[in-house]
């Protein structure tokens, strides 16, 4: 599996748009369609943190080499 090594405790959008290997309109596609999605505005400027950009490259469209979503099994109660 591929890693990135990220320094930054806040990633702007340009950032995490070139991480996941697509455009700042396609990033925004993706916050539109699964994070503002309830009749809020998209802020003007965005950052994130390493959780989002797993997230948001699990959204892509985009395959990505090796990444592999691994379900939980269910726990017994």
């Amino acid at each position: 599996m591929e890693t990135h090594k990220l320094v930054f405790d806040s990633i702007t959008e340009e950032q995490a748009a070139k991480w996941l290997g697509i455009s700042i309109e396609a990033l925004h596609r993706l916050l539109d369609q699964h994070i503002f999605n309830n009749g809020t505005p998209r802020p003007a400027e965005v950052h994130f943190t390493q959780s989002d950009l797993l997230l948001l490259s699990y959204w892509s469209d985009k395959p990505r080499n090796n990444l592999k979503v691994i379900s939980m099994p269910r726990r017994r109660e």
